[in-house]
């Protein structure tokens, strides 16, 4: 038998009218909604329900509707035990509470001071991000080390088989951008971001968390979580604020967690939450796995 895992989303899958529906069929996801407005101290499910999307795409309100939305599901779909979790960037919190590693009401908190930081840390160090499509991994890093020159720039996201998104300062993204379409990309595209996520230029954002993050119970899990940085499984409680402080300045290693979980076992993947981003990069990732998405009540039913 193989294994199954829960995926969950990250930033730019969040949608006017998210969750709405979960909120109208099920009185543990209201309860859960309020306790998160309550958390964060502003009227989150009105926004995630009515907009204006130009309120909900700011990052600091985007992480926790997706956060909330993936954790409502998962909580309320008690029929299917996953083997283990994974999420993409912000995802990962979702993927711990998922797991058991940490609280709702807890790691709540948490993302919303996330979301926060990194917006400020993005006026603070501005910079941007851009997706090259079409070129392998060494390569992009190479220009970026060469582009680096002008500015800081890395890697950000391994999302998929030539699916890279770059980070760093406007001067290091825009060299690395014209050196990757010299040098053959099949499309480089700059992205509509707040700040330079995955960058050194979110290390005040990291400081900024570290502390909350130290004061944050967190416990060993109930299944491993596939850690961003390293792309490998971790249980120990131990483990996780380190993992989380260490995120938002690290690559976000995707196309290797699956790739490990696949030679792990895990052969069904489920994305938990809005959209289904993640279920393409699976399907570029690996042809032969089972992928589908949970991301609304009628798709719980099918499990209840």
């Amino acid at each position: 038998m193989g294994k199954k895992a829960f995926l969950f989303p990250g930033q730019g899958s969040q949608s006017v009218g998210m969750a709405k529906d979960l909120f109208d069929k099920s009185v543990e996801a209201k309860e859960m909604m309020k306790t998160a407005e309550e958390a964060v101290g502003f009227p989150l499910t009105h926004i995630m329900f009515n907009g204006p999307e130009e309120s909900l795409k700011q990052t600091d309100v985007t992480q926790p509707a997706i956060f909330l939305h993936s954790v409502v599901l998962s909580s309320i779909l008690r029929t299917i035990q996953p083997d283990a979790t994974a999420g993409h960037s912000l995802g990962e919190y979702s993927a711990l509470v998922a797991a058991g590693a940490v609280q709702f009401h807890e790691a709540v908190k948490l993302v919303h001071l996330r979301g926060k930081s990194m917006l400020d840390a993005g006026k603070i160090n501005p910079g941007t991000m851009a997706a090259v499509i079409g070129m392998d991994s060494k390569t992009i890093e190479d220009i970026c080390e060469k582009a680096s020159a002008v500015g800081i720039v890395q890697c950000a996201n391994f999302n998929s088989p030539g699916q890279i998104v770059i980070s760093g300062s406007v001067e290091g993204v825009h060299e690395a951008m014209k050196l990757a379409k010299s040098e053959g990309a099949k499309l480089v595209k700059e992205l509509v971001v707040s700040g330079a996520f995955h960058s050194p230029l979110m290390q005040p954002a990291a400081e900024s968390l570290k502390a909350k993050l130290s004061n944050t119970p967190f416990y060993d899990s109930k299944v491993p979580v596939y850690a961003n940085v390293t792309a490998k499984p971790v249980s120990k409680a131990s483990d996780f604020k380190d993992l989380l402080f260490a995120q938002l300045n690290a690559p976000v290693r995707w196309e290797e967690t699956i790739t490990n979980m696949v030679n792990d076992g895990f052969d069904e993947f489920i994305e938990i939450g809005p959209g289904k981003v993640l279920q393409g990069l699976v399907k570029r990732i690996n042809k032969n796995v089972q992928i589908s998405g949970i991301e609304k009540y009628e798709d719980v039913e099918r499990f209840l």
